[in-house]
């Protein structure tokens, strides 16, 4: 990957031993208490708290010897699962490189744990002429799971895109903060073909011709749906998902990312996702609202730009509502900054479509709404089910409340204005919000902390109830990587960005976000 001079100086810099940090210091563990009105050092302060805690979740749950985290640790910091996915995986790679940076770790300390996890990476078994990785492995030895600890229920070994477009996109980070780790992780990166996981036709989703990305293959049949194929150069037949990644609001735009700037995935493949489905007709009367917007051209591509409304706002929607659905990928790519007639109207427009359902419509008092762990059970997807493409869509609450205002012409309204009951918020959600709303953020985050009490040695956990109180009192590996990323972007000027983003890329893909119009208007 070709460095870019100003990560280039930084990088010797701390080849060198120097840890480049603001100039706020960090604070200890558990000190965090809510920043002071126009005071940004105080709120800088309190954000490195929470960094200095979210860590301390994540260097528990990582095995020493092979370097991987598990997938979700207990509150008091003991019981890692013995399990773990390359999202994990990845997500923790880019955590290290935050603490370096933030200066909870040392130089040192952070470069003995990438490479222990990029060692471990290179002799696990993965899908070889895709170089992809499989979904599960133990974080105990690195080997791939086919039965599920704790059950021995049989595991089917699947290759998940997004889950390796998280992987992938860590060894970029990787290469660009250390260089002295840059050929292991180069090499990680450029044996992954993302092609492997694009059908040029699309099926029967590709409803304005371009290709689409499938969730996944299997190397053998698995049991239910599965397309046998081969999209990629070599290999056996494979055994793909039923379904595409057919929203652009979507965790997995990383992959066509990663995919066209590397010459695997073609350029159309971006206007290949829909921002709604269509609105002609009864046909996408599952979805739910009826979108209003206009059809535009971008190479060749015919896309309906469609966008919901919402209290006023119009904004292209996601399929569950959900906040890490909307701005995951912001947190290595600069959406926003390419973007301006599209995402950088669409992220501000996202956060405040959670802030007024938490805070107005639902009155629960707090907001954030993510997939995470359940307060009430094992897991559970959370959402914003107004703006939400899926008529079922992600609930905001315990009750699992559901909103259908109808579909003008084709459904009548069955809940157009619902009672809403337990809500349930997601510390993580919030901080993907930290570059559209950061008071808002920090004031919703000291109330989740210090009046519901979601907050442990670890720092937040998982997800709260508001009204009853319940607490998730586990920490995910995914929710507290995307933390550390999120404050690391916010007290560092973006660095994530900066690490993942080089000459190709910004090259291949930015004409394509710079082009794009979304109908999304915040008033």
């Amino acid at each position: 990957m070709k460095r870019t001079p100003k990560i280039a100086v930084l990088c010797a810099a701390l080849v060198a031993g120097t840890l480049i940090i603001a100039p706020s210091a960090t604070a200890a563990p558990g000190t965090s208490t809510g920043p002071t009105s126009g005071d940004p050092r105080g709120a800088s302060a309190v954000l490195r708290g929470y960094a200095v805690d979210t860590w301390a979740s994540l260097a528990a749950m990582t095995d020493k010897k092979t370097g991987l985290p598990a997938d979700k640790l207990q509150g008091d910091l003991s019981e890692p699962s013995d399990n773990t996915s390359p999202t994990n995986i990845g997500g923790y790679l880019w955590s290290v490189v935050s603490a370096r940076d933030l200066g909870i770790i040392s130089t040192q300390d952070a470069f003995k744990r990438m490479k222990s996890t990029l060692k471990t990476l290179e002799r696990i078994e993965r899908h070889e002429p895709s170089g992809m990785f499989y979904n599960w492995y133990s974080p105990k030895d690195g080997h791939k799971l086919t039965t599920w600890p704790g059950s021995d229920d049989p595991v089917d070994p699947f290759l998940s895109s997004v889950d390796n477009g998280w992987l992938a996109a860590s060894f970029r980070i990787v290469a660009e903060a250390e260089p002295r780790l840059a050929r292991s992780a180069d090499a990680l990166y450029a044996s992954m073909d993302f092609g492997y996981f694009h059908d040029l036709e699309g099926g029967a989703n590709a409803v304005n011709g371009a290709g689409l990305n499938r969730g996944g293959f299997w190397v053998t049949p698995p049991p239910g749906c599965s397309v046998p194929g081969n999209y990629g150069d070599d290999g056996s037949e494979l055994y793909y998902t039923c379904h595409h990644y057919d929203t652009s609001v979507s965790e997995a735009r990383i992959v066509n990312y990663l995919g066209i700037a590397n010459g695997q995935i073609p350029a159309e493949a971006y206007y290949g996702t829909l921002r709604t489905m269509p609105a002609q007709g009864c046909d996408f009367a599952w979805q739910e609202q009826k979108p209003t917007g206009e059809t535009r051209e971008y190479l060749g591509v015919p896309v309906y730009e469609g966008v919901y409304e919402y209290r006023g706002m119009k904004l292209v929607p996601a399929w569950g509502g959900s906040m890490f659905e909307a701005l995951m990928p912001d947190l290595l790519v600069p959406e926003a900054d390419w973007g301006p007639q599209s995402w950088a109207v669409n992220h501000p427009a996202s956060v405040r479509a959670q802030i007024e359902h938490g805070l107005d419509e639902a009155g629960y008092g707090y907001w954030g709404f993510s997939p995470a762990s359940d307060p009430f059970g094992e897991y559970a997807e959370y959402g914003v089910e107004g703006v939400g493409m899926s008529a079922d869509g992600y609930a905001s609450d315990r009750e699992r409340t559901n909103v259908d205002a109808g579909y003008d012409g084709c459904r009548e309204a069955g809940n157009p204005n619902p009672e809403f009951g337990d809500g349930v918020v997601t510390p993580h959600a919030s901080f993907l919000a930290l570059p559209y709303d950061k008071p808002a953020v920090l004031s919703n985050l000291a109330g989740i902390k210090n009046d519901l009490g979601a907050y442990g040695p670890g720092g937040f956990y998982d997800a709260v109830a508001t009204q009853s109180g319940t607490i998730a009192k586990r920490y995910l590996s995914l929710d507290q990587s995307m933390i550390m990323a999120a404050i690391a972007n916010d007290l560092l000027d973006d660095r994530l960005k900066d690490y993942f983003v080089d000459d190709d890329l910004e090259a291949a893909v930015r004409p394509l976000v710079e082009a794009q119009i979304f109908g999304s208007k915040l008033e």
